[in-house]
């Protein structure tokens, strides 16, 4: 029998300096979304720019979708300093730097196009910054590290978020106008920058794909030799396809269903759900260090289902504030545990040489069932209501988790079973 871990064992994790790193890495990562997304939507709503102008700006986002792509470039490739993640890293973000706050040199009303194409770069360098991070976050962390790992990178990616949007938004309309705080949130790409700096190395000197051919084609079949790797793809696919159905008409759901304003579900459903999110990784990567990943996927996915049933009995009980807030606390709370557990999950999937390449490929195929669930969902609920909509999200749940009891076996150590 493994001898259990203590509390003040795994809170300890915590406190190491590779989950320093990831914390600061993760706020550099999610710094940049923001102010290409909701933040410069709200710049040139401002401005008065066309409305047709500012939907097409929606379209600069699509690096984040095709990232992959390039990922093996920077697996194969090693910067003349700081080795081949640090390298990148501080490449991509001395260049977001720049470029974010070159953007706040432009007037939207006088140059859409060009603040348009600074913007589709400043997407690509994040989604370059993406890539290094998640394989440094999985090439640094030791096994016991990973699920507090997660949920740290989680926290500082929110926290960011908040900062580059609602911050942004407040600190642009109130206090600085436009172009300087985009150069102050240009100026906050040195936390990334800095904790780059003095990030450790990988404790396992790994060598690089010698040949760009290599880079492309051998990840794949490094992955694809293993075991039951097409399971292990699905699995990737169905263990959060319930959570995404649910959470794909939830702002949608709380006004038409119940009838909540759109005050309260922006105050209650986004403030309470951030928050829940974040304590969700957290807690969901402290107890996954003592619980392992087998039985942290199972038990926050299972979690994940049941918290749906919440929403189902909203939807027959109407407009109800406890409820509402219970159901939404919940959701968000148990969705934030699978999320570090399935992060985790990511991480130990990739090997050290194709990390780049390969968590890229991986984070793609998860990111299917919350790109695509959406027209589905809007369908599943004009043919048969909100309540059972919700039901049918939980049973949509349930096939990733009897996938994951048949593969137990290839996610844990027999004597942990």
């Amino acid at each position: 029998m493994k001898e259990p871990i203590r509390a003040v064992d795994y809170l300890l994790v915590f406190t190491s300096r590779r989950i320093a790193a990831v914390l600061l890495l993760g706020f550099s990562s999610g710094l940049p979304l923001a102010l290409t997304a909701g933040t410069l939507q709200a710049w040139l709503a401002v401005e008065s720019v066309d409305i047709r102008t500012i939907g097409l700006f929606t379209l600069v986002g699509q690096p984040y979708t095709y990232k992959f792509l390039w990922a093996p470039l920077m697996d194969r490739f090693t910067p003349p300093f700081f080795g081949r993640r640090r390298g990148w890293l501080i490449v991509t973000q001395v260049a977001l730097l720049g470029a974010i706050a070159f953007m706040g040199t432009m007037n939207p009303s006088e140059s859409p196009w060009m603040l348009a194409a600074l913007a589709l770069g400043v997407a690509f360098l994040s989604a370059s910054q993406d890539i290094v991070f998640d394989a440094y976050r999985a090439d640094i962390l030791r096994e016991a590290e990973r699920g507090a790992g997660a949920a740290i990178s989680v926290l500082g990616y929110r926290l960011a978020m908040l900062v580059s949007g609602g911050g942004a938004l407040v600190l642009a309309d109130q206090f600085l106008g436009w172009t300087a705080m985009y150069f102050v949130m240009a100026a906050l790409m040195g936390v990334g920058i800095v904790a780059t700096w003095y990030a450790p190395e990988s404790e396992e000197a790994v060598r690089a794909p010698q040949t760009l051919a290599s880079a492309i084609s051998e990840p794949l079949k490094e992955f694809f030799a293993r075991q039951g790797a097409w399971l292990l793809l699905l699995l990737i696919v169905l263990y959060k396809l319930g959570d995404a159905f649910a959470g794909s008409l939830t702002t949608a759901f709380l006004i038409q269903g119940p009838g909540f304003s759109a005050t309260e579900v922006g105050a209650i459903n986004k403030a309470l759900g951030l928050v829940a999110t974040i304590l969700g990784a957290l807690l969901g990567g402290a107890w996954m260090v003592r619980l392992g990943l087998y039985r942290a996927l199972l038990g926050f996915g299972v979690l994940q289902a049941v918290t749906n049933l919440g929403f189902v009995l909203l939807a027959v009980a109407g407009k109800n504030y406890t409820l509402m807030v219970a159901a939404i606390a919940a959701e968000n709370l148990c969705g934030g545990m699978g999320t570090a557990a399935f992060v985790a999950l990511l991480m130990s999937l990739c090997d050290r040489r194709f990390s780049a390449t390969q968590y890229a490929l991986l984070s793609a195929l998860s990111a299917v069932g919350r790109v695509y669930v959406g027209p589905a969902s809007g369908f599943l609920v004009s043919a048969i209501g909100w309540a059972p909509f919700f039901f049918v999200t939980f049973l949509i749940a349930l096939p990733g988790l009897a996938l994951l009891w048949i593969m137990r076996a290839r996610l844990v150590p027999a004597s942990q079973v």
